[in-house]
């Protein structure tokens, strides 16, 4: 009884650790230059990547966590802030899929499998422990 208990458990906290969305964050990258590290989302955020204009003529990218109700718009950005002068546009589009699902091009169900390679992993060595 105390095996089938431990191994439910161990099972629990592999989903429960698998439900924040992981995202790739890139703060700012110019043309297709954007250097990235892995970021954990908080409740009600999607991953975003974003590609604008800056000045009018530069491509700038971005990627990160961005709340849901300011997904799939375009953003313009004054400068300084008071102003009607735009220093950048940006359309940011979000996905909520899976895991790194911001990355282009990435490998879909990838998290599904490394969650499933968890459990498995916790299973046994439930077993092993009891």
């Amino acid at each position: 009884m105390n095996r089938i208990i431990l191994q439910l458990l161990a099972v629990g906290v592999c989903f429960t650790i698998g439900q924040a969305l992981q995202c790739y964050e890139c703060k700012v990258g110019f043309w297709t230059l954007c250097i990235t590290k892995k970021v954990t989302c908080a409740e009600g955020e999607h991953c975003f990547s974003g590609i604008g204009k800056a000045a009018g003529f530069v491509d700038i990218s971005m990627k990160g966590c961005l709340a849901m109700d300011k997904c799939n718009r375009t953003e313009e950005v004054n400068f300084p802030s008071d102003s009607n002068t735009t220093f950048y546009k940006m359309k940011r589009t979000c996905c909520d899929t899976h895991d790194l699902c911001n990355a282009a091009p990435g490998l879909p169900g990838a998290s599904g499998l490394s969650l499933t390679l968890a459990t498995i992993t916790a299973v046994l060595m439930a077993n092993v422990l009891v």
